[in-house]
């Protein structure tokens, strides 16, 4: 199919005598055409970024959204922004099927004095846009078709069954199954899936397995302040599934904008939001360029309140380490559910965590795949002792060291020392003990993914 893509951008480039490239609609690169002019501002740094590293940044597509591309029907005329990064004006022919954007045929617009394409030869180009928007539309169905042989393989025992569930998602992905993947878990996840997902070779809901009911406890000190979790179990919620494709095992990034757009967003949302994908996408600048503030701070804004958003609905996302072909892909699987997990219970995270940054929970979360109910914990994270859980916590984050320990809480060193003997009396365990340190720290940690 990249041939068929290669040969339409050619001939949308011979049409209107202008190099021509192709993005999907999360402007990554998917064709381009031969470049042979002498123009130096032809090859601007927004351009060049684009060919060279295969993307946009998310400042730029949000610079270029704003010209209102995403909604039209017909060529968009953007002009030249050389504070931007855009020396040269581009025409924008919009690749939709079915009234829906697939993505974006980009052409450098005339060079100043001379004539631009005739109506004609545009409206030949758009027919040939609608073409490639077939394609488009046909690869995200074809990614939609496989979700039974990919839900065989998340939901298959150990063993034979397995095997056999990973060969048959092989053979029906062809060649593209020994490429690079992710998964992906988002969680919860009312409803179908979505009927397709740019980059996904696969998308699938995995229905709800056993686990708390959703708004339980959330762990020590919930709702009581930082730390709260969202009060619900990832893994025991329906969740959506999403097998990526990646061109390196370094550029999460367009994957990471991808995941975060799944999230619920409302134009009301406000707030920081956390560290998660989001912050990633959205903190790039166009290279080269000053594609800032102004309509490019849209997409900040916009995905600050995608994270607002998902973390009050207490929806988030993991991301397992990627992997080359499918032999991998349960254990991916429940990477990204212990991250998704991780995301829930710790919302520094953010509301999208990648399983290698989320630190003691990669082993908590494989751990406490059932409520933890240990002995020496269990009066401690009663309900009535909720503060003191919290204070614990909070003392053994700070490796034992009561002076930041106090200052984290807001309280007196004193009331600190008061609580800790508190704490020892519940437990049965002597704070002075790495061992039983480890312990509660452990039990304390798993109650929140609980």
């Amino acid at each position: 199919m990249k041939g068929d893509y290669q040969d339409l951008v050619d001939e949308i480039s011979a049409l209107l005598g202008a190099p021509a490239t192709l993005e999907n609609r999360d402007f990554r690169l998917i064709a381009f055409g031969a470049h042979d002019s002498d123009d130096d501002l032809a090859m601007d740094p927004v351009r060049t970024r684009s060919i060279l590293t295969r993307q946009s940044t998310a400042d730029v597509r949000s610079w270029f959204e704003a010209f209102g591309i995403a909604r039209a029907t017909g060529p968009v005329r953007i002009p030249a922004a050389p504070d931007a990064g855009v020396f040269r004006g581009r025409i924008c022919l919009p690749v939709r099927y079915r009234g829906i954007v697939q993505g974006y045929v980009w052409l450098l617009d005339h060079e100043p004095g001379k004539p631009g394409p005739e109506p004609a030869a545009l409206d030949a180009a758009m027919e040939v846009a609608q073409r490639i928007g077939v394609l488009l539309a046909e690869e995200a169905k074809a990614g939609a078709d496989l979700s039974r042989e990919f839900l065989a393989v998340l939901t298959a025992g150990r063993g034979w069954q397995q095997d056999m569930a990973v060969a048959a998602l092989r053979a029906a992905l062809g060649p593209g199954g020994d490429g690079l993947h992710a998964a992906v878990c988002v969680t919860p996840w009312p409803g179908e899936a979505p009927a397709s997902v740019p980059g996904a070779a696969a998308v699938c809901v995995v229905p709800r397995r056993g686990g708390a009911e959703p708004g339980g406890a959330a762990g020590p000190g919930a709702g009581t302040g930082a730390g709260a979790g969202p009060g619900r179990e990832a893994a025991g919620d329906p969740a959506l599934a999403v097998l990526l494709r990646l061109r390196s095992t370094d550029a999460l990034a367009p994957a990471l904008a991808a995941v975060t757009r799944l999230l619920p967003r409302t134009a009301q949302a406000t707030g920081p939001g956390g560290k998660g994908a989001t912050g990633q996408a959205t903190g790039e600048k166009a290279s080269g360029g000053k594609v800032s503030g102004g309509k490019a701070s849209g997409g900040s804004a916009g995905a600050a309140a995608t994270t607002a958003t998902a973390t009050a609905r207490g929806v988030t996302a993991g991301v397992a380490d990627p992997v080359r072909g499918l032999a991998d892909l349960p254990a991916a699987w429940e990477q990204a559910v212990a991250a998704a997990r991780a995301a829930a219970a710790q919302p520094r995270f953010g509301p999208v965590a990648q399983w290698s940054t989320i630190g003691p929970y990669r082993m908590l979360a494989t751990l406490a795949a059932d409520p933890v109910d240990d002995p020496a914990a269990r009066t401690l994270l009663a309900p009535t002792h909720r503060e003191l859980a919290r204070t614990a916590e909070v003392f053994l984050d700070c490796a034992g060291q009561a002076g930041r320990a106090a200052a984290a809480l807001g309280i007196h060193r004193q009331t600190l020392y008061y609580r800790l003997a508190r704490v020892e009396q519940l437990t049965g365990l002597d704070l002075d003990e790495g061992e039983d340190r480890l312990l509660l720290h452990m039990a304390l940690k798993a109650a929140r993914l609980a």
